[in-house]
């Protein structure tokens, strides 16, 4: 009796140390989330699993071209996920024939899925405040955004981590650009 008394303390220790494990890892550390809608496409699509690294922006700032997750400030537990295109102290600024201009220079990059029609807030220059980020989905014409009065610059402290692998469909597995 004593035996079994030992072994079944024995594995309710082992499940407990595993669960508390787990919940300091997805608390501290990573989590996954679960794309929701095309405002990330063609680099994301829907349904596509994630995990985000919720440590490595408490040593450094997010990188320009990161993909993040952040709380929408008006909606009930909805997060968005966006790409990182100006950084703190820079004005960002985009034109009517789709540019975007980082201090007065055309952004070099490829995310970007077409050429934008709306430039919203930005079509005149925003300067991003220290720990400030203005992010845009890389489907430009179907995302809500830093573009989106109700979006705007996103603050470092909002931010909850760093997209950095996909999960699933496992045909799609590993690292987020």
């Amino acid at each position: 009796m004593k035996e079994v008394f030992k072994e079944i303390l024995s594995t309710v220790l082992y499940l407990l140390v595993i669960f508390v494990l787990t919940f300091l890892f997805i608390t501290f550390i990573a989590q996954r989330t679960e794309v929701s809608g095309s405002s990330m496409e063609p680099t994301l699509q829907d349904r596509d699993s994630l995990l985000v690294d919720k440590v490595s922006y408490r040593f450094h700032d997010p990188d320009r071209f990161d993909i993040i997750i952040f709380p929408y400030k008006y909606g009930d537990k909805q997060y968005f996920i966006k790409r990182v295109i100006g950084l703190p102290g820079e004005t960002v600024r985009v034109d009517y024939d789709g540019n975007i201009y980082i201090n007065g220079n055309i952004l070099e990059e490829n995310y970007g899925a077409e050429v934008i029609i709306d430039p919203g807030v930005a079509a005149t220059e925003i300067t991003l405040g220290e720990g400030e980020f203005f992010v845009m989905g890389d489907n430009r014409n179907h995302s809500m955004d830093s573009r989106d009065p109700s979006v705007g610059n996103i603050s470092k402290k909002d931010i909850l981590g760093r997209a950095f692998i996909r999960i699933y469909p496992f045909s799609k597995f590993g690292g987020v650009e």
